[in-house]
């Protein structure tokens, strides 16, 4: 298996910074556990032959054993299950270059959350940061899998961990959420759409 970098704690160093109040403190906390958990996960089933630990993505052992935490990484797992099959969406996926990862994160992620939020755009955002993850590793570039979780950390915590807070936190995905198929389909229909942006706009 690749070599990872050492294990940083990304939650303190690219999150718990300035004034930020106790709440929206644990938003983010609990969103990057939520995160590293959909990878683990969803990589699993990718590829058996990987085995990824919560310290190679920069975390803690044993760490989203919390209930609550379980059932939106398995509501994730769930919604995102036909997303993963998409073959339109991998070919998008897979024409970005490396060097211009981070590029195309924010100009994706700023197109997805263009106009509204909503919970089907934060499946999307999760699952499009998985795909970059993703590819990192079988092209074995594990040294920018890191940055890809802090790139996703900063988007939420500038744009969209207000949301998150008054809708509920984490777990308010699992109170909203109530056809999955169809925020699948959403979700589908708006990374394809923010991919799509990119493409063009380059």
């Amino acid at each position: 298996m690749a070599a990872f970098p050492e294990r940083s704690d990304l939650y303190h160093r690219d999150v718990a910074t300035g004034g930020e109040d106790t709440v929206d403190d644990k938003i983010m906390e609990q969103g990057v556990v939520v995160f590293r958990g959909y990878v683990i996960q969803r990589v699993n089933t990718d590829d058996p032959e990987v085995r990824l630990t919560p310290e190679d993505l920069g975390g803690k052992p044993n760490e989203g054993q919390e209930p609550k935490i379980k059932e939106v990484v398995a509501c994730l797992i769930h919604i995102t299950d036909e997303l993963n099959r998409d073959g339109k969406l991998d070919n998008l996926i897979n024409s970005i270059d490396s060097d211009s990862s981070k590029n195309v994160f924010f100009t994706v992620a700023k197109q997805i959350f263009s106009d509204d939020v909503t919970w089907g755009k934060v499946v999307a955002l999760f699952h499009f940061a998985y795909k970059l993850v993703y590819k990192a590793l079988t092209e074995k570039h594990c040294d920018i899998i890191h940055n890809i979780i802090s790139w996703l950390l900063e988007f939420i915590r500038e744009n969209i961990s207000l949301w998150i807070r008054q809708h509920g936190g984490w777990e308010g995905m699992l109170q909203n959420v109530l056809n999955w198929h169809s925020v699948t389909v959403f979700a589908a229909g708006i990374l394809s759409g923010a991919l799509l942006y990119w493409k063009m706009s380059n």
